[in-house]
């Protein structure tokens, strides 16, 4: 519950700032940097050192519209080519004004970014991945090149790659994070780390219930204690073992917020103009995941520790409304290997449910909303060898290429014909073979693919078989999700929304702790363009009160 006080004059604040911003990760730093350019004073607030899940992704901001990058690499792209194709995988998650603002602004937003340190590129790789090797940065990031979804393009144009990798070896995450942080300490945001907002401070109505939010209750780690050390230390820790030892990173988590409650004492912090909850998703609150969306539990959650929900807690506790919590994205990608899509993916009766070269959490909605989280990837001997040799000498990322040859290699189910292998995972022989007949007809130009793929990417299967398992609960080839819902928010200035749709004075939210961009569907680039645009817009609206 929040502490309501009759108004700010009732309480001893241990600092005050016109803005308070909760979570430093990509939303935050943007709210607080276009706080500042309005001339309020910023103090940002962030459970560990910053960075949230924004510092461990891959850096990617989807944009468009004719972004230098784009130009520089010989690609035509316009707002309108930017909104025709996103008005596939935006669904209703925002209204149409939004998203024409969202894409008019996106070449802009990026080049705000580079003017805060930023670096993108304009080298394009030559095949269709999930994420590009170093020394690429600039890729089809989505589903920009599958026919169903390239909308009015003129004839003979070819389709605007969106994904700007920020410039960085490795995964870039990292380094956008520390460009975004190096510039909110430079604009002249006070931060205050290694913290969590417990409650919000309202001013108490004639009715006896929350009114304006006019600060924050903080819970800090004390300086100089050995707990804080220790408390940094399996932050650090669990941002090492996240990715391939999830049971000792999940250890680090709990120990840390074990730590906090030992550990962390009170104080208050005025906010004169508003406070921004930008604290990231909810994947790691159990309890949420349980209530919304049991059938995603299987999966392999991807974000920060501080991806617990509470953002969502806190603006819920004031009376604002949530929706989408059960939108998870998860994430099957078959490519790269680049010539995996060629093969067919099938169900549990052995039926082909989706074009295979669309995006992987196209893919991974309909494999786990609709198929019942089950599904095979069926591959021949020509396929596996082309694959390999991707996997060996094609500049893949080990996380790419290692569960690949463990799938194809090790765990793979081998069959001459469709139907022993129909048998040998409990298809039914007879659709399993109509699937493979249909698809084989497309290969050879007798008939349109049944599910639109394109001529490139059509290739007749021949005996023998094999079947790797791409289902979400296989341990070898993890199936990744993310939340996607969150607060309710006025779209044109991110003031949280109650229930009654009436906003809440003094309460924004940004980034994945508000409904955005992606909270329908999700493409690789888009939940941090989210950030930027609707953290920007937080922040300018709070600091202006």
């Amino acid at each position: 519950a929040p502490l309501l006080v009759a108004g700010a004059d009732a309480l001893d604040w241990s600092e005050a700032a016109d803005v308070v911003v909760v979570g430093w990760g990509a939303a935050g730093a943007c709210a607080a940097l276009d706080a500042r350019a309005q001339g309020a004073s910023v103090i940002v607030i962030d459970r560990f050192e910053g960075g949230g899940a924004s510092a461990l992704s891959g850096g990617v901001v989807y944009a468009g519209g004719g972004t230098a990058q784009q130009r520089q690499a010989g690609f035509d792209d316009s707002p309108e080519a930017m909104r025709d194709y996103l008005r596939h995988e935006v669904g209703n998650a925002v209204s149409e004004a939004t998203l024409q603002r969202f894409c008019e602004s996106s070449a802009a937003n990026l080049a705000w970014l580079e003017k805060h340190g930023v670096r993108f590129g304009a080298t394009v790789p030559d095949y269709k991945t999930s994420y590009p090797p170093d020394g690429k940065f600039l890729y089809y990031s989505g589903n920009e090149v599958v026919p169903a979804y390239r909308g009015h393009l003129p004839e003979g144009a070819k389709p605007a790659p969106r994904g700007h990798r920020a410039i960085s070896g490795g995964q870039s995450g990292a380094a956008l994070f520390e460009a975004l942080k190096a510039a909110t300490l430079r604009a002249g945001a006070q931060p205050i780390t290694q913290a969590t907002v417990r409650r919000l401070v309202c001013e108490q109505g004639p009715d006896g219930q929350p009114g304006r939010v006019i600060g924050v209750e903080v819970w800090q780690m004390p300086a100089g204690d050995a707990r804080t050390r220790q408390h940094a230390e399996l932050q650090r820790q669990y941002v090492k073992h996240r990715t391939l030892r999830a049971g000792k990173a999940n250890a680090c988590r709990h120990e840390a917020a074990r730590l906090e409650q030992q550990a962390a004492v009170p104080r208050l912090v005025r906010a004169r103009h508003g406070v921004v909850l930008s604290t990231g998703g909810h994947i790691y609150n159990p309890q949420l995941l349980q209530q919304h969306a049991p059938h995603t539990r299987k999966g392999w959650p991807i974000g920060n520790s501080g991806c617990d929900g509470s953002g969502l807690r806190l603006g819920q506790s004031v009376g604002a409304a949530a929706s989408a919590l059960g939108n998870i994205s998860c994430w099957r990608f078959i490519t790269p290997p680049s010539v995996w899509p060629k093969g067919m993916v099938v169900n549990r009766q052995g039926e082909r449910f989706c074009n295979e070269q669309v995006y992987g959490a196209t893919l991974g909605h309909e494999l786990v909303e609709r198929q019942g989280g089950r599904a095979w990837l069926i591959l021949d001997a020509r396929l596996r060898r082309a694959a390999t040799r991707q996997c060996l000498f094609g500049r893949l990322w080990a996380f790419q290429s290692l569960p690949a040859l463990a799938m194809m290699w090790l765990k793979a189910i081998k069959a001459p014909t469709a139907e022993a292998l129909a048998q040998r995972i409990g298809a039914d022989p007879a659709r399993l073979q109509a699937s493979m007949d249909a698809a084989n007809a497309a290969a050879h130009g007798q008939r349109d693919d049944p599910l639109g793929k394109s001529r490139d990417m059509r290739h007749a299967l021949q005996g023998p078989l094999l079947a790797l398992d791409i289902s979400i609960g296989n341990p070898f080839f993890p199936l990744a999700t993310l939340s996607l819902g969150g607060l309710r928010v006025d779209e044109g200035n991110g003031q949280v929304l109650a229930e009654s749709g009436q906003g809440i004075a003094g309460l924004y939210a940004a980034g994945r702790s508000a409904i955005g961009l992606p909270s329908s569907h999700y493409v690789s680039g888009l939940s941090l363009a989210d950030c930027v645009f609707s953290g920007r817009r937080a922040g300018r609206a709070a600091a202006l009160g």
